[in-house]
């Protein structure tokens, strides 16, 4: 959904100190492929002694409930740190910390496809309009972070093509 590059994601994670795991999803995919692949991910984890997982929800109770159901007997305990938190103060609180982001998807249904390409920042957030959520909670954009407090160093990123496709504008975020 986000339509990242695989090498921008394996960049930010080496740049967090985190592993990265691949999950290969065919194409088109099932939910109940998808959850197939995702269950073996799960056992993959617990097998590695890994008994949380953080999810980064904010108030779609459908969402957390689906996961919830997901992990229940698994092992492992979903976890929603940012649960219920008000999205403009979070949104305030990330770039305050230092977040920085491309917004790198944009449903054009309920926000205008020229935020496609746009940088994620105060100016973006107090300007979006009346019924759209400030973190995209709901759908309404995607975003990729290439700045965070937990990189030991940003990743060098600038904005291709703009294309529309199934529906959505996908901004193509490249390495600088």
């Amino acid at each position: 959904m986000h339509a990242v590059r695989r090498e921008l994601v394996k960049t930010q994670a080496e740049r967090a100190g985190l592993p990265l795991w691949e999950a290969e999803l065919p194409w088109p995919c099932t939910n109940s492929q998808y959850e197939e692949i995702m269950a073996g991910v799960c056992r993959r984890a617990v097998a590695e002694g890994i008994d949380q997982v953080a999810f980064g929800d904010l108030y779609l109770r459908d969402v957390r409930a689906y996961r919830e159901r997901q992990l229940e007997g698994t092992g492992l305990e979903p976890v929603f740190p940012v649960w219920e938190m008000p999205t403009r103060e979070l949104a305030a609180q990330m770039l305050a910390a230092g977040v920085r982001a491309k917004v790198t998807c944009v449903d054009p249904a309920q926000l205008a496809e020229e935020y496609a390409g746009r940088e994620f920042d105060a100016e973006m957030v107090h300007g979006l309009p009346e019924g759209v959520d400030c973190c995209g909670e709901n759908g309404e954009f995607h975003t990729f972070v290439y700045a965070s407090p937990v990189f030991r160093e940003p990743l060098a990123v600038r904005v291709g093509e703009i294309v529309r496709r199934d529906g959505f504008v996908f901004a193509d975020v490249l390495p600088a």
